[in-house]
């Protein structure tokens, strides 16, 4: 079969009102339904939670990175291993990163310049390049479902002339990237659009990208530093411009405000380590708020986190236990959390995607949607 009846990306429905749209994509791995949340697990673990919890949370999707995962255990020992799936025993789809995020936010200790992106190793501060065709290969051993383009993810704030050498760096390493992939039968590459807070360097990177007619696209470089309506208006105007008949995906979003104007929009995909980085600070999402269960309050709450939540922690525990556990560091208490909050971020575009199938999106949703 060929890469693209591999990957698959079957529109179901679309809202009358806005963009929002409801779809299937097509996987060796499985299908994921979207508009869907994709929980974060950076090396070949979601922090604190395993594969079947994960999957009782009704995760379809979950995401490994690849620059820690070269650092640490390697992609040979991955590969020798059978690959991401067997080695994290998560049978799903999995997307990795291509590390330039990372590589991004090491920027005390890198450098970059046309060939890829140097820097010194954090565990053992051997030099390291990162290139186009080194994060393809790395992907390549790793064996996601879906792998990422390496781009240059320019910081917030940054010059119109820095923004725009990124972005067209971005394209020409996405055209090395896509002679480097050796796998193209069972993993699709995503270009990702990059631009900046420029909308017409977005719009420029967005156009370029489509004519690789790749199977999927992202929005990255957002959520590094920029205010929220900045997102919002980047999204807004660089959807459209993206395949109708490709998962789009906005890399690194997770609220629910931003969830809900990308879904509005067109978008498809979203990942974020919000759920679990909140947990592991005693944190639990409770319908758009932030409960810090440590909080006096809950030490005599024997009521669950949400009553109306199905996952196993509301279902089997107290507000009080769960502050008993956390107060205590007791890594249960962490887990318990990180379980509710993925549950409820993928609760959340499970019922956007129901409302747009019931045509109520609007209706339902319209509050986080500035225009309405």
């Amino acid at each position: 079969m060929s890469a693209l009846n591999n990957f698959t990306f079957k529109l179901e429905c679309q809202c009358r009102h806005t963009d929002a749209r409801v779809g299937q994509f097509h996987t060796p791995h499985g299908v994921v339904h979207t508009p869907r949340f994709m929980p974060v697990g950076t090396l070949a673990n979601v922090k604190t939670v395993t594969p079947q919890q994960l999957q009782d949370c009704k995760a379809e999707m979950v995401l490994a990175n690849t620059y820690h995962l070269h650092l640490q255990p390697g992609e040979d020992i991955v590969a020798q291993a059978g690959g991401l799936h067997k080695f994290m025993n998560w049978d799903g789809p999995i997307l990795t990163d291509s590390g330039g995020f990372q590589v991004f936010s090491l920027s005390e200790i890198r450098s970059i310049n046309e060939e890829g992106v140097q820097f010194r190793s954090p565990r053992d501060g051997d030099m390291i390049n990162l290139t186009p065709e080194k994060s393809i290969q790395i992907q390549n051993q790793l064996g996601a479902d879906v792998i990422m383009a390496f781009d240059e993810c320019a910081p917030y704030p940054a010059t119109y002339d820095a923004i725009k050498l990124a972005g067209e760096r971005t394209t020409r390493w996405l055209e090395r990237c896509i002679k480097a992939h050796d796998r193209q039968n069972d993993q699709a590459l995503f270009g990702i659009v990059q631009g900046g807070v420029y909308l017409d360097l977005r719009q420029k990177s967005a156009r370029e990208l489509i004519q690789f007619d790749l199977p999927g696209y992202a929005i990255g470089g957002v959520s590094v530093g920029e205010p929220p309506e900045l997102i919002e208006k980047i999204v807004k105007a660089i959807t459209p411009l993206l395949p109708v008949n490709k998962p789009r995906y906005l890399m690194g979003v997770g609220t629910y405000k931003e969830m809900a104007q990308a879904v509005a929009a067109g978008m498809d995909l979203f990942d974020c380590v919000i759920p679990t980085r909140l947990a592991r600070h005693n944190v639990a999402l409770v319908r758009g708020e932030r409960w810090n269960l440590k909080n006096q309050k809950f030490k005599r709450d024997f009521t669950p986190i949400d009553q109306e939540c199905p996952c196993y922690a509301c279902q089997n525990f107290s507000r009080a236990y769960i502050s008993h556990l956390v107060r205590s560091q007791e890594i249960l208490g962490f887990t318990l959390l990180s379980i509710h909050n993925i549950t409820e971020l993928i609760r959340f575009t499970e019922q956007m995607r129901q409302a747009i199938i019931d045509g109520q999106f609007v209706e339902k949703f319209g509050h986080y949607l500035s225009d309405t």
